[in-house]
């Protein structure tokens, strides 16, 4: 059995830079622990799996799929950089002849469409509430030490915490934090914390001007020690820069060592519209 598969860098328009996803093209849906297997053998943050839903579908020309991620640990329910390349593989590879696609997923239904040289993905946009430091203090000590933090919010619908750093900090700290996220685990055994973003309000001069705030983001819980560029972390991250500078529209960078940029625009549906650009960088077929 041949399967075809993709390695897609995700929210950047670099080769080598970027989030990088495998992606599956799937006739029919996968035995047993197969999707965790071939996950786990690619060892990416994430694996994406498109299938199509009636045996009559056509990934040239349906203009709706079934969309699973897995980590090389587990299965995760929302993942924005794996879905930005799925996109990217039906629109791109298999030239998909529909303007807008729709995914199937754990998160609902999941729509991307192509804008001049992004593809745009329309994801939840999550709430985060007020967090006692006294729950967490020691992840975020195992995050960031004595560092100062201004803001503290959880997000139950995602499980992730947002820890803001001091305005007083650039974007070079928040680059240059050695963060040793394996030591999460033991800092966090509740269940409650499933992903940790760290974030930074963006400057207005010097050299990284133009960006509206700064992250990096951490899921050792699923296996993914550091994240390069999140789509899920920017679907809680949205609402929270949103209420904080009072703007809809705002563009970010994920601080990670690859790094990338993300275009946020927030609906008035209730929902976020993540953009990103894509390269493609692997063609291939699995033997199973």
């Amino acid at each position: 059995m041949q399967v075809p598969i993709f390695t897609v860098d995700a929210f950047t328009n670099r080769p080598f830079s970027g989030n990088p996803a495998a992606v599956c093209l799937l006739e029919n849906d996968l035995d047993g622990d197969l999707h965790q297997k071939i996950a786990t053998e690619m060892n990416l943050s994430e694996t994406a799996f498109i299938r199509k839903l009636h045996p009559e579908d056509d990934f040239t020309k349906s203009s709706c799929f079934g969309l699973r991620w897995f980590t090389p640990a587990n299965e995760v329910p929302l993942c924005g950089h794996a879905t930005l390349a799925s996109a990217a593989v039906l629109f791109h590879v298999q030239k998909n002849t529909n303007s807008v696609l729709t995914f199937v997923t754990l998160s609902g239904e999941l729509k991307a469409r192509q804008v001049e040289d992004h593809i745009v993905l329309d994801l939840p946009l999550y709430i985060t509430y007020p967090q006692v430091l006294k729950e967490v203090e020691e992840l975020i000590k195992a995050a960031v030490g004595d560092m100062i933090v201004q803001d503290l919010r959880y997000s139950p619908d995602t499980k992730k915490l947002l820890v803001r750093l001091s305005d007083a900090y650039d974007r070079s700290v928040l680059e240059e934090l050695q963060v040793r996220a394996q030591r999460f685990l033991s800092a966090e055994k509740t269940g409650k914390v499933k992903g940790l973003i760290l974030t930074l309000k963006g400057s207005s001069s010097g050299k990284h001007k133009g960006h509206d705030f700064y992250s990096r983001y951490f899921a050792p819980w699923y296996g993914i020690l550091e994240d390069p560029v999140t789509g899920s972390a920017h679907a809680v991250l949205s609402s929270y820069w949103s209420e904080q500078l009072g703007k809809k529209e705002m563009l970010t960078f994920q601080c990670s060592r690859r790094g990338g940029e993300l275009k946020i625009s927030l609906r008035n549906d209730g929902r976020v519209d993540i953009a990103g650009q894509i390269a493609i960088v692997l063609k291939g077929n699995l033997t199973l």
